[in-house]
């Protein structure tokens, strides 16, 4: 309600005199992008994202993911609406601190982390916050992924969700600098993007070699050994590929934390199934209407049915991929 209160119509503000100037060309950015999302993309064409709000603090919550000692199943925390998520977020860090520290004493590995925006599915009109203005860029790639939940959300299925968001942000940031024929920026984001595919390429890596040591057979303590160990691992191979690339130490702070199973699980949440919707957006020939069809016919299915399919979808592109790849080898 805080939030609600503190927004206002962007034309108003542009019209205010006493509006920074700074601020004013950025709420003019915003109406580009918007009238893009809509037109474009066809993200929902509604109110949400046509306010401003100011919040004063650096992120609009604060979440608090956990999971438990040896596992990376995530602690899930079920709402009227939502459905299950693996996150439970708070609007004041305090809060969330204190509530991460409940949970690490009953055992669990937690991460708090701090979110610049999320969406309320269309129930109420959500605002462009000060907690994501920073750039062009992280504006036009929070507006399309959240409008995204608002076209397609499963109570319950939060890697689904996030995933398929996340594709719509990529897409959508693909075809928006395409748009605006700055092809500088374009290049840039999709380094960005590849040092992110090699940065979750290592943990995922890591990941798997701790389920195979959650899996075994063998006491808690040889267990916390081995864990501690691989941590480490992890740690030594970041120092390897940030000497032979200098552009990986934007993960320096990453790094800086302390590692835990909430941590690594936390970063294929939102990844985890893009490969699977990118093949559904090839299938359709990139038309997003199309697209978002079909994922809202996916996301009837039951959550079985939904892994199954995808899993399928995500087999069949890298068999196309590789095939393509072969016959270009072959010529």
């Amino acid at each position: 309600m805080d939030i609600l209160r503190r927004s206002q119509p962007i034309n108003t503000l542009i019209a205010d005199p006493s509006v920074d100037p700074d601020l004013k060309r950025t709420l003019n950015k915003i109406i580009t992008i918007r009238s893009f999302a809509s037109n474009e993309l066809k993200l929902p064409n509604n109110r949400s994202y046509t306010k401003y709000a100011d919040l004063e603090r650096p992120y609009a919550v604060w979440n608090v993911v956990a999971a438990p000692e040896f596992s990376f199943k995530l602690k899930k925390w079920c709402f009227i609406q939502a459905g299950c998520v693996s996150y439970r977020g708070f609007f004041s860090l305090t809060k969330a601190e204190n509530y991460a520290n409940k949970l690490r004493a009953e055992g669990y590995d937690v991460h708090v982390s701090g979110i610049p925006a999320y969406s309320t599915l269309g129930w109420f009109v959500d605002p462009v916050l000060n907690t994501f203005i920073e750039s062009e860029l992280e504006l036009a790639r929070l507006i399309f992924h959240e409008l995204a939940h608002q076209v397609v959300y499963v109570p319950g299925d939060t890697v689904f969700n996030e995933s398929f968001a996340t594709l719509v942000e990529q897409e959508g940031v693909k075809r928006w600098l395409a748009h605006n024929g700055t092809t500088n920026e374009y290049a840039e984001y999709r380094a960005r993007r590849k040092r992110q595919t090699i940065f979750n390429t290592l943990v995922r890596n890591h990941r798997m070699r701790l389920e195979m040591l959650f899996d075994a057979d063998i006491s808690e303590i040889e267990k916390r050994t081995g864990k501690a160990r691989i941590f480490d691992d992890l740690r030594e191979e970041f120092a390897l590929l940030k000497t032979s690339r200098a552009e990986f130490r934007r993960y320096d702070r990453w790094f800086s934390q302390p590692i835990n199973n909430a941590r690594l699980a936390n970063v294929s949440v939102y990844t985890q199934l893009i490969p699977a919707f990118e093949a559904l957006l090839f299938q359709q020939n990139g038309d997003m209407a199309s697209f978002f069809s079909v994922v809202k016919e996916i996301g009837k299915l039951s959550k079985e049915e939904r892994s199954a399919f995808l899993k399928i979808t995500m087999h069949e592109r890298r068999q196309t991929n590789f095939a393509g790849v072969f016959e270009s080898y072959s010529q």
